[in-house]
């Protein structure tokens, strides 16, 4: 198992080398794609490469180029689904900076507790933000998945599902339109046929507004 003591650098890497995976399994890397993608030296990657090797993280074949093993291929995954799972995370938050780069900072400080809590928090989504595959859990954080209490956008809440509201993540300008609503934490949400409704009152909210509110579900 790989821990969370793994370099950053070390991390981008395999993240990057997962990337070239999605897009051509199997195929090996050379060592001057790689310097270009993460804009290095070809002599800082071949000396990161042979590093990777050593520790059992890739297969690296001189002038032919690099492939992932299998103890790299599911750290190169789990950084990926880190690094997505960020992105999801920093569009519904009101925030307003660079997501892509923040996510890449962000990746690095998730251990298996974080990456479990956001995954729940977000419903353990399976497409990011730009519409590209978020890489599954891992075996430690899927079963964990299985076994606690569901979470889910309000736009998300499954047909005949309730929940109640644990969380708004809105703007000022959101919090305008969610005061017309009524809504608050601790309401509880149920889908019919299609409608929300909070008690007997029928909710009429926007999509956008309803990812931003979460709900433990019943």
């Amino acid at each position: 198992m790989v821990t969370g003591h793994f370099q950053e650098y070390e991390d981008e890497y395999l993240e990057t080398l997962y990337e070239f995976h999605e897009k051509r399994p199997g195929t090996r890397v050379r060592n001057g794609e790689l310097a270009k993608y993460l804009d290095v030296s070809p002599a800082s990657a071949t000396e990161m490469v042979q590093r990777l090797a050593k520790n059992g993280f890739v297969d690296y074949v001189p002038y032919k180029g690099t492939c992932l093993t299998d103890k790299g291929l599911d750290h190169g995954m789990m950084m990926k689904r880190r690094h997505r799972l960020a992105e999801v995370l920093l569009t519904i938050l009101p925030f307003e900076g660079d997501v892509h780069e923040t996510a890449c900072r962000l990746e690095h400080a998730f251990n298996d507790d974080l990456e479990l809590c956001i995954s729940l928090l977000l419903g353990n989504p399976t497409i990011d933000p730009s519409g590209r595959n978020i890489p599954p859990a891992n075996s430690r954080i899927a079963d964990k998945i299985g076994l606690a209490p569901k979470f889910s956008s309000l736009a998300s809440l499954e047909s005949s599902n309730s929940g109640d509201i644990i969380m708004i993540l809105t703007t000022a300008g959101d919090r305008e339109i969610l005061e017309q609503t009524g809504l608050k934490i601790g309401d509880k949400i149920t889908r019919n046929d299609g409608e929300l409704w909070c008690g007997d009152k029928l909710l009429q909210i926007d999509d956008s507004l309803a990812e931003k509110i979460i709900l433990r579900c019943i």
